[in-house]
């Protein structure tokens, strides 16, 4: 299949399933509290399909596949709505009239439906394929590294750094990670026994030229068996947790200048991905899918108005206080919400193309 055709379908397909699912989770929540939800609508701009199920919702299918929405009922407030609007509510089944928690239990559905999402992928693939794993026994070692000076082997198997006992790979990493330059001990377990070998920490900078240690060594990567259901739902919980965690990491890390904001990508990266993992085969793209969930469910917890964490905030306050936040609150809080989520869609927009060389390519026209 061409590139840019498995291209557009792989990012279609992950996108539109990652929306639906998503958007699937708001829908039952409202039906499951007692709102009716009046559009389920699977990308953006005018309708290619549109349907009206025996319930009165009316589902669409439009050509921008850059995200989805479902509107419940009422969803404006008495404040926000016109005359018409109000004489067409329906008694008990509005969203502005439920209780707090109703509220926010639709809300924060679709962020926990991403998630589930990422555990039932991940399951699957535990299941069917068994769960990847890097291990700490060294692959390979960079020529001319810090292992590579110190006389570290491929198939030395790392099992202490200093005085600290590593745990994984990821416990390793992190710890090489935060001491560049540094003078320490590597103890290494070979044909039976633990050898301790002296290693001076190698350094390396980042785009933003901050300093990160680097030892020069490629951990094995296995795949181990299928697992009964019950284990693989475990671990599909576990590594969800994981990459959760990993990802709110690498996010601080950019906030706080410990990482560039140059890899910040959007929806072209996504894209592009989206195309060279489907060339790799189903489970490739399954545990990527898993991945963007993830993502997809941690961005919308944000405390950022127009998001569904903003949105969250206000109902806390709500509970709170005992009453909604102001009308005045409320227009200011999403005008600037809106202005942050433009902004970063456009500084992500620029990553990419930068990326892929498009400025490199006009320069040297110009040049």
């Amino acid at each position: 299949m061409p590139d840019l055709i498995r291209t557009i379908l792989a990012f279609v397909l992950v996108l539109g399933v990652l929306v639906f699912i998503h958007e699937l989770g708001h829908y039952l929540a409202a039906r499951w509290r007692g709102v009716h939800v009046e559009v389920f609508s699977i990308g953006f701009g005018r309708p290619l399909l549109r349907w009206h199920d025996k319930v009165g919702t009316e589902w669409r299918l439009c050509p921008i596949p850059l995200g989805g929405y479902v509107k419940p009922h009422g969803f404006e407030g008495p404040e926000e709505a016109t005359p018409e609007q109000r004489a067409a509510w329906l008694s008990g089944r509005t969203f502005h009239d439920k209780p707090v928690l109703s509220r926010a239990i639709v809300i924060v559905a679709g962020p926990v439906f991403n998630f589930l999402l990422a555990i039932v992928l991940f399951a699957g693939l535990f299941a069917v394929s068994g769960r990847p794993e890097v291990r700490n026994v060294v692959g390979q070692v960079v020529a001319g590294s810090a292992a590579a000076d110190a006389g570290i082997r491929p198939d030395d198997v790392i099992v202490r750094l200093g005085d600290h006992v590593v745990g994984s790979v990821a416990d390793i990493q992190s710890r090489i990670a935060a001491e560049p330059g540094a003078k320490t001990a590597v103890t290494v377990h070979r044909a039976g026994r633990d050898i301790e070998l002296p290693v001076t920490i190698g350094t390396v900078k980042d785009q933003s030229g901050n300093p990160s240690g680097q030892l020069g060594v490629m951990f094995t990567a296995t795949v181990g068996q299928p697992q009964p259901l019950p284990r693989a739902i475990a671990s599909a919980v576990d590594e969800t947790w994981r990459l959760s965690v990993q990802t709110l990491a690498g996010l601080w890390q950019m906030v706080t200048g410990q990482h560039s904001a140059k890899d910040l990508g959007g929806p072209l990266r996504i894209a592009q991905m989206s195309g060279q993992v489907a060339q790799y085969g189903l489970a490739s793209l399954v545990s990527f899918m898993a991945l963007l969930s993830i993502n997809l469910g941690l961005i919308n917890l944000f405390p950022i108005p127009m998001l569904d964490g903003g949105r969250l905030v206000f109902y806390a306050l709500e509970a709170i206080l005992g009453r909604p936040v102001s009308r005045r609150v409320r227009d200011i809080s999403f005008q600037a919400g809106f202005a942050v989520i433009a902004g970063l869609f456009l500084f992500s927009t620029f990553n990419d193309l930068s990326h892929f060389g498009l400025f490199r390519w006009v320069a040297s026209l110009t040049g």
